[in-house]
């Protein structure tokens, strides 16, 4: 059994529609992908790489740490499929190559915006 649908889009969002219950090999890869995105050096490093390619050089002073570590984080990135690197010289370049991580990331953000609103709505009704 596929897990696409025959039709394979989602309401015209542009996105396949996935059968349920998800396949295990394909929640091994949804797992591997989350595993990519859960460390802060690798989320700030994307954060960065939103604006447009950079070299390892400026990503380490970037992140503020080491550029044998800054590698190690973009060749995770890489073999997950979020980033992509390109040879110029004697420079490896680096880029999103799928901005879908960023569609990801925005619906994390808004959804601990929410939490926080809703923490500081009970909080503040407690101190009043």
């Amino acid at each position: 059994m596929s897990a696409v649908s025959a039709s394979g889009v989602n309401g015209g969002s542009g996105r396949a529609a996935v059968a349920h219950p998800l396949p295990d090999e394909l929640v091994e890869l949804i797992a591997e992908r989350f595993r990519a995105l859960a460390e802060p050096t690798r989320i700030k490093l994307l954060d960065r790489l939103r604006e447009g390619e950079a070299t390892v050089l400026e990503l380490t002073a970037l992140v503020g740490t080491t550029q044998q570590n800054v590698s190690k984080h973009l060749v995770l990135l890489q073999r997950a499929g979020i980033v992509a690197r390109r040879k110029h010289g004697n420079f490896a370049y680096y880029r999103i190559a799928d901005e879908t991580v960023f569609a990801l990331c925005e619906a994390v953000c808004g959804s601990l915006a929410n939490r926080f609103d809703a923490l500081r709505e009970v909080t503040g009704a407690i101190s009043e």
